[in-house]
């Protein structure tokens, strides 16, 4: 099931206005360097390798959606929070490729909610905000335009049958960053829970890694990484980050065949 991007808007309750960090689109002019996106996040964006397949993060899914002329970087890794990603120095070298013009999107809150450990934990009112900002000011600091991602919600329906938050305070936080700090916003959180509801207990089973195996209620298969890859696209564009010429494919099909996963980290 492909659900349209336009529904899923009307779906959101009113996330079809631009927020106030809403960002004028600015291309690569043509015959320039490729304009890039770099990508910070944990294992819900992360790529994947052959030994995790059929788990698919959606950073890999998300060039399926984007101009040829637009790449992505996807610098995402399995486990980090916001904290222990600055704490190991991952965003140095990050920040040491990005070029004015590029865009860096921060997709963290998944284990930064694991406040019982030191190494992963933040509180969402306090020291995850200022990790955020740490980001947001590097890429300003080298000319690129920082993009706030709130976490795509988990697979969790109540007895109803009613998809529930499961992110405690940390999308809140997030926005609250994006608005002070005039930051565009792709509010992930709230399309992917009204994306969950639409789909249902038994549908969603078919876009999350649900294997013989384990079933696994926060991490994707191709056709669910293909989906949430469509709603940061959307919403890339909605909040002018892309112009429309940066996008494709937002209504349309996108086979979870073209899903590929490398041999290894090496290859």
């Amino acid at each position: 099931m492909t659900v349209t991007r336009r529904g899923l808007l009307a779906a959101g309750a009113g996330l079809a206005l631009a927020p106030a960090g809403a960002a004028t689109a600015v291309a690569a002019p043509r015959g320039t360097r490729m304009r890039t996106l770099y990508l910070v996040g944990d294992s819900t964006a992360a790529q994947k390798y052959a030994d995790a397949a059929p788990e698919t993060g959606w950073g890999t899914a998300l060039p399926f959606f984007l101009h040829r002329d637009v790449a992505v970087a996807n610098h995402a890794v399995n486990g980090r929070s916001t904290k222990s990603f600055l704490a190991e120095g991952r965003l140095g070298p990050v920040l040491g490729a990005v070029r004015p013009g590029d865009v860096l999107i921060v997709q963290f809150g998944h284990n930064d909610q694991k406040t019982a450990d030191p190494a992963r934990g933040t509180d969402p009112w306090t020291t995850y905000q200022e990790n955020l900002r740490v980001f947001v000011t590097g890429a300003r600091e080298r000319g690129a335009l920082p993009v706030l991602a709130t976490s795509v919600e988990r697979r969790r329906f109540d007895a109803a049958g009613t998809a529930q938050r499961t992110l405690g305070e940390y999308p809140a936080a997030m926005r609250a960053v994006a608005r002070e700090d005039d930051v565009p916003l792709l509010d992930v959180a709230a399309l992917s829970l009204a994306l969950w509801q639409e789909l249902g207990p038994e549908a969603t089973k078919t876009y999350f890694n649900w294997t013989p195996a384990e079933q696994d209620d926060t991490h994707f298969n191709p056709p669910g990484a293909i989906e949430v890859a469509r709603l940061v696209a959307g919403e890339l564009l909605r909040t002018g980050v892309l112009a429309p010429r940066e996008t494709r494919r937002l209504d349309g099909v996108v086979p979870a065949g073209w899903i590929t996963w490398p041999d290894s980290e090496e290859s």
